[in-house]
């Protein structure tokens, strides 16, 4: 099954990485990035659980960065609902 709204999710947290400000943001979006290749390559992806927790991960930080940093986000997130749309449940 081909995941490219994680590989995008994915794509777009990283380039937020590049964007923050210091160490530790870039650090934890990094993570973050890393999580979503995984999920886009694995046997089974994340379950709205798991991307609702990082969901709240990645809107702190973007309402801790803002500008660009909140841009790629956004981006990320729009990615992500739209993978969630093809997960059954809540």
């Amino acid at each position: 099954m081909a995941r490219t709204e994680l590989e995008s999710a994915a794509e777009s947290i990283e380039a937020a990485a590049t964007a923050a400000s210091d160490d530790e943001t870039r650090e934890r979006l990094r993570n973050q990035a890393a999580k979503f290749e995984d999920y886009a390559t694995a046997e089974h992806g994340p379950d709205h659980g798991q991307l609702a927790r990082h969901e709240h991960i990645l809107k702190d930080i973007a309402g801790d960065e803002g500008g660009d940093v909140a841009d790629d986000i956004d981006d990320a997130l729009e990615a992500i609902t739209e993978f969630r749309s093809t997960l059954e449940g809540v």
